[in-house]
């Protein structure tokens, strides 16, 4: 057993605590190559991954960076600092502790490279940074440890392929440098380790006592759901009943639309005037300051909220969760729900509210999968070859490099042990030339290589445009949002296609307030009060989340149940209707309905494949239907279902199916639409392609998708097979469009398809006519429709037996 240094020891016992069972194994195996702890929210587990750094600076606090903190968010690091000063200055320990990132003042960031503190809290997007500069060697020469927290978060996203890039450039610089993970949501700690280990060595795995069940359940109201909308307004009253109740509740929303319009409709029946605040990725950083800090002083009684506060910051005293929406995710859930009562041993508690009538279906669900400790996580496949081109650049900053070391420090992480020498090549003659088709544009040839076989930057003033340039969060294209006249504060942002909609005099919400737009001045929305008039609501493109692909299983294996007494009575009565009517949708079968509605012939397909995938396949559904002398009109997706509606009925929808026809309906659907543009643009900005800041200017998003516009076209005329077009075509394969997701129901289903014809709509299917959204099909169906319009017309004057013909015509598709 390992014993605490006097000074902890004596902090420890001040405050009646003990060191915890994993706590203790992560000091005892301090010594191992690669760690990853899965501990409960609240069970100290950050406290736990610095013990180990804590011990070894009180024996000996030499100088120079011993401790690398990464995590996620800026607030995290941020909040982490606060609280790991508290033993280090109670304990009088002579360690420096800072952080690092956006925020951080550039004076503090030169300071910290020549003079680092013991303990350095960053994010990935400043490490990444941190290591290409020249100096980056003795900087991070005494690095023992680094500590990756919420590693679930980061594991899943391009922004942790680029950290574990370059964790290995700095296992390359500090060959004896040990990994720590940390995290309380981990669905398959195996995968989590193998990401993290440092090949060849395994990454240990620590499983702490997970602690006592979470008190979750699903929020009572007198009214019910609605049969569609995702606002929840029908929970108000219910909601701030609960929040009366409670110290401190986080009201979470899966979008910030949502949680602007339910912040609103709150504030509007807070009759008590209860102190409730908004807290999203869209407010100007000032006013999120401002509510974290009336949250840590205890200040307000509820916080409406998206996933700016899922992760691990411990924001004052929140005894209650409430999630409006069903959660999509499980693990998303759990994490969330761990907000409240975020101490050890001491059960969370949550309330769902779902937004519609089949959300409770999903909310049970959820309820089930977090009992049964069911967590969920889709597979993420080999790194993205869009973030190994920005990590070669990072590289050729720093220094000349030699290629094959590169590919084997690449190799030696995790996403990308199974990269080919040719995929490297291929990447590094991307950022050397750019590419076949743009070799002959200097501004693209960045890279060149030496006499001696080493390569480096062409031009060495072009890595201050490189580093200005690194990350792989890409932002949405906004524009500043604030109070009209001289030094008017800022409000947030609001994305510039929804601000070019405005016309002076519209209002519209955003941190909780109607203001009304008066006009734009120098790319920033001036706006005043407007208090008493119905809002726009800001298009903020925060994440829409689709329901993962194990809580969907759940739902369709609820749906054979012979009756549902968990469920609410209304919602299982619709049930029972469905499966009178038609039936239920079941695991490895596809369930198809067709009935007849307003003159037009309708088709519900129930794949439960979520949003993204359920809207491809609408898309690739009606151009098959078109190929088939079908004649589809329009189409609109949700998670679980796709309905269509056109002139003809479908009689056999099997071939519908194929799956070789749909892909190949893919290609050729993707090969000139705006999903590939924009998918181009992501991974060119991120490769380095496109640049967003030119000498400290960011470029405003007309003039980001103009320049992308104009590079996608050339490229899909002379040169298709770009490294960049393959790059894109993988990345709205896996992303936009989620086919892969298509193609996982396919394989399940393999042409059981149980097609039921009805003569009106059925229970499951109402609500999809009340679903936004609609995506209109031109075709055939317009122009069958033209040439029937125009016989009606001739027969009404008379003129029947005059033969006229239409001119065909069609929108491109």
């Amino acid at each position: 057993m390992v014993d605490l240094p006097a000074g902890l020891q004596k902090w420890f016992d001040a405050r009646g605590w003990s060191v915890h069972p994993h706590q203790q194994a992560m000091l005892e195996q301090a010594g191992a190559p690669a760690l990853l702890l899965v501990a409960p929210t609240g069970g100290g587990k950050t406290l736990a991954g610095f013990l180990p750094s804590l011990c070894a600076l009180a024996e000996n606090p030499a100088g120079g960076l011993h401790t690398l903190y990464v995590s996620p968010l800026k607030a995290l690091a941020a909040d982490i600092k606060r609280n790991l000063l508290i033993p280090i200055e109670e304990a009088d320990l002579p360690i420096r502790v800072e952080d690092r990132t956006g925020d951080t003042s550039a004076s503090r960031k030169k300071r910290q490279r020549a003079d680092p503190p013991h303990i350095l809290l960053t994010t990935p997007e400043s490490l990444a940074l941190l290591t290409s500069y020249e100096d980056a060697p003795r900087m991070f020469a005494g690095l023992k440890r680094v500590i990756v927290d919420e590693i679930h978060a980061l594991a899943e996203s391009k922004r942790g392929d680029q950290l574990m890039l370059a964790l290995a450039r700095l296992q390359r610089l500090c060959p004896d440098m040990k990994r720590v993970g940390l995290s309380a949501t981990v669905e398959d700690p195996g995968a989590i380790a193998g990401l993290l280990a440092r090949s060849p060595d395994p990454c240990q795995i620590l499983l702490a006592d997970p602690g006592p069940e979470p008190d979750i359940a699903m929020l009572q109201t007198n009214e019910p759901p609605p049969w569609s909308g995702g606002g929840a307004g029908y929970a108000i009253e219910a909601v701030l009943d609960q929040v009366r109740q409670h110290r401190t509740t986080l009201i979470f929303h899966n979008t910030r639309a949502q949680a602007e319009i339910f912040f609103h409709k709150l504030w509007l029946a807070n009759e008590d005037a209860l102190p409730i605040g908004i807290h999203h990725g869209s407010l100007d950083r000032a006013q999120r300051e401002k509510v974290e800090a009336a949250m840590v002083a205890g200040q307000l009684r509820a916080i409406v909220c998206t996933g700016s506060l899922d992760l691990g910051i411990d924001w004052g005293d929140v005894d209650l969760v409430i999630q409006v929406g069903a959660p999509k995710n499980v693990k998303r859930l759990v994490q969330r729900i761990g907000r409240a009562n975020h101490r050890y041993n001491a059960p969370s508690k949550a309330l769902l509210v779902p937004a519609n009538r089949f959300e409770v279906i999903e909310c049970i669900a959820a309820l089930d999968a977090v009992k049964a400790h069911d967590l969920d996580g889709e597979s993420r496949g080999p790194g993205p070859r869009d973030v190994l081109c920005q990590h070669i650049l990072i590289a050729a900053c720093a220094a000349p490099f030699d290629a094959d070391e590169l590919f084997a420090e690449m190799t030696s992480a995790g996403a990308y042990a199974g990269l080919s020498r040719a995929a490297f090549d291929a990447c590094l003659d991307f950022c050397a030339t750019g590419g076949y088709a743009l070799r002959a544009y200097d501004q693209w040839q960045r890279l060149q290589q030496r006499p001696d076989g080493l390569w480096q930057l062409r031009d060495p003033r072009s890595a201050t445009r490189i580093r200005q340039n690194l990350g792989t969060i890409q932002d949405t294209d906004t524009l500043k949002v604030r109070w009209r006249g001289r030094g008017g504060k800022p409000l947030g942002e609001v994305e510039e296609g929804f601000a070019a909609s405005l016309t002076p005099g519209d209002t519209f919400l955003i941190g909780g307030q109607i203001v009304r737009y008066e006009g734009l001045r120098e790319l920033t929305v001036e706006v005043t009060r407007d208090p008493g008039r119905k809002p726009k609501i800001a298009t903020f493109m925060g994440t829409k989340f689709a329901t993962s692909t194990q809580l969907s299983t759940r739902i369709l294996r609820m749906f054979q149940k012979d009756d549902w007494p968990e469920l609410p009575g209304h919602t299982a009565d619709w049930l029972r209707l469905q499966r009178s009517v038609s039936r239920l949708p079941e695991p490895g079968r596809l369930l198809v309905e067709t009935f007849p509605r307003d003159g037009r012939a309708q088709m519900v397909v129930y794949g439960f494949a979520g949003r993204n995938a359920m809207q491809t396949l609408g898309l690739l559904l009606t151009k098959r239907m078109e190929e088939m002398g079908l004649a589809p009109m329009g189409f609109v997706a949700t998670d679980y279902a796709t309905l269509i509606w056109g002139l003809d009925s479908v009689t056999d929808p099997a071939p519908l199916f194929d799956l070789h026809a749909l892909e190949a309906g893919l290609d050729g659907w993707l090969a000139g639409n705006a999903v590939m543009k924009r998918t181009f643009r992501a991974s060119a900005t991120i490769a380095g392609l496109i640049e967003r800041q030119v000498g400290g200017q960011r470029k405003t998003g007309r003039q980001a998708t103009m320049s992308s516009d104009i590079l996608y076209d050339t490229l899909a005329k002379y040169d298709p097979d770009h490294l960049l077009m393959q790059i894109t075509r993988e990345e709205a394969m896996r992303g936009l469009v989620d086919f892969s997701r298509i193609r996982e129901m396919c394989e399940r289903v393999q042409g059981r398809i149980d097609h039921i014809e009805t003569g009106r709509v059925t229970p499951l299917a109402a609500p999809l006519f009340l679903e936004p959204g609609r995506v209109p099909v031109r075709g055939q169906a317009d122009e069958r429709l033209l040439e029937e319009e125009v016989t009606r017309l001739l027969d009404e004057s008379g003129l029947a037996q005059v033969s006229v013909t239409p001119k065909p015509w069609r929108v491109p598709y």
